[in-house]
């Protein structure tokens, strides 16, 4: 059974124990202890443990006698490894699931695209829950549009409609979540003379500020720095801090209601062992008034109080240099909207942005999946975008900018000549710089490829690999993605 989050495994495990008991249970995550992995490990092994619950890696157990495997959420991007070793935990288990002549389950309320889009042609059997688990009724969903809330002089977070819902929501002791997909406290830092930003120094990326630390962090590589007072550019000391992160509203929160108990989840709070565990239980057990957090308060989880959700910058994930912006805000938004109301106190979620006519927000409002799907899968046939094609993403990167310019030109100079010899149907694009152009003190460079991934590309794929990695050093790596989660 695959959850695609670690803080979704305490809730899951808990179900299971209670229907099938402690004993026949193993749990695989990565924030297990080595001693607890091979523990659990040699339960399975052995037999003892007949259901194994855990995140992606939790794949390769080495089960006897398999009989089904469960993938919950199935759109989750974290089922694809995006670290060596690199695997899409969904092939995997298609791939096991054949082998082993096993049924194949793949759960989710905004199934990926690609995967309801094989099911109406009938490659996978479609089966629909028509109603929420308990037969509670569906939350109401508002829109706000925070640039009327500007023009009326609300310079807060918060716009006065989700003000006014949290406070009536504290008075009637019911619980709110606070959904927000930036940790931190401030976005970025600029400075206002020059318009110069603080970027970290090993990647392409401006750096976070972090109030509790008063630091300020890279989210890609890791690294520190003090802030700063003065433009290390034009040494103005006009410098600003833009952008608003968790740390922040919750800090904005308190402010406007001092007597509400509140607790933040996001990565710089779950960082400890079982951390995400921690939150969610003081959470729920001790009725803690609002809980703020990234996505890891969207996936799954069932708290039977909370009765508001508040998302509140929607426009987040739209502005993402990725075909699939639309798919993962409607997904994200109705996933978050799943959260309020889940018994039988009627729930209500507000959603503040930017942009709402956007046609995601637009249909996640309405929690219509159907009807977002068949606009979209228009628009992916017109553009011909996944799953009418494949889109293969070769990644060349390397510590030397100029290297790695050289090495992308004579690949693609390389699979062009290919391409025309042997008379290949795919489209192949110019190499250009990836969008965060570098990481990790690496310079990244990207070749796009549109086609039908079969033998022919496959082959022609690896004979290019070959080709480069006489030119290649060590420094200098090329990867090659099949329809990759990420087009950063």
């Amino acid at each position: 059974m695959l959850v695609p989050e670690i803080s979704l495994t305490p809730q899951m495990v808990d179900r299971f124990m209670k229907r099938f008991g402690e004993e026949k249970i193993a749990v695989l995550h990565s924030k297990l202890s080595i001693g607890e992995r091979y523990d659990e490990w040699r339960r399975i092994q052995k037999g003892e443990a007949k259901i194994v619950i855990g995140a992606r890696s939790a794949i390769f157990a080495p089960v006897n006698q398999l009989g089904i495997i469960i993938i919950d959420e199935e759109h989750d991007t974290s089922y694809q490894s995006e670290m060596s070793p690199r695997y899409d935990a969904k092939e995997v288990a298609r791939k096991i699931a054949k082998e082993k002549q096993v049924p194949l389950v793949l759960g989710s309320a905004t199934p990926s695209m690609t995967t309801y889009y094989h099911a109406k042609l009938g490659k996978i059997a479609l089966l629909e829950l028509t109603r929420r688990a308990n037969s509670s009724s569906l939350p109401t969903v508002q829109v706000v549009d925070m640039r009327e809330q500007l023009a009326k002089g609300n310079r807060s977070m918060l716009s006065t409609q989700l003000y006014t819902t949290i406070e009536e929501n504290l008075q009637r002791k019911q619980q709110t979540i606070l959904f927000l997909n930036r940790r931190g406290y401030s976005t970025f830092i600029m400075c206002r003379n020059c318009g110069y930003t603080l970027k970290c120094k090993n990647c392409d990326i401006t750096l976070t500020y972090h109030l509790r630390e008063n630091k300020l962090k890279c989210h890609y590589c890791g690294y520190e720095e003090k802030p700063v007072s003065i433009c290390p550019n034009c040494q103005s000391r006009n410098i600003r801090y833009f952008g608003s992160g968790t740390q922040k509203l919750e800090e904005e929160i308190h402010k406007l209601f001092p007597k509400a108990t509140t607790i933040r989840m996001d990565t710089d709070t779950v960082s400890k062992k079982n951390g995400h565990e921690t939150i969610l239980e003081k959470f729920k057990s001790e009725n803690i008034d609002i809980l703020i957090g990234t996505q890891m308060v969207v996936k799954g989880h069932h708290f039977p109080n909370v009765t508001l959700v508040g998302v509140m910058a929607a426009d987040t994930s739209l502005n993402i240099e990725d075909f699939r912006a639309n798919e993962r805000t409607f997904q994200i938004l109705t996933q978050v909207a799943g959260r309020a109301g889940r018994e039988n106190l009627p729930g209500k979620v507000i959603v503040q942005t930017y942009n709402p006519d956007s046609l995601a927000i637009e249909y996640a409002a309405k929690q219509d999946y159907k009807a977002f799907y068949e606009v979209e899968i228009g628009l992916r046939k017109q553009l011909k975008y996944p799953p009418f094609c494949d889109i293969i993403m070769i990644g060349i990167q390397g510590k030397e900018e100029n290297k790695v310019v050289e090495i992308a030109q004579n690949l693609y100079n390389y699979y062009k000549k290919k391409m025309i010899e042997n008379k290949l149907g795919i489209l192949l694009y110019k190499p250009v710089p990836s969008p965060i152009i570098q990481i990790k003190r690496q310079y990244r460079f990207r070749i796009l490829v549109k086609c039908l991934y079969e033998e022919s590309v496959r082959k022609f794929l690896e004979e290019g690999l070959n080709f480069i990695q006489k030119q290649t050093k060590e420094d200098t790596r090329v990867i090659i993605e099949i329809n990759p989660n990420n087009m950063l």
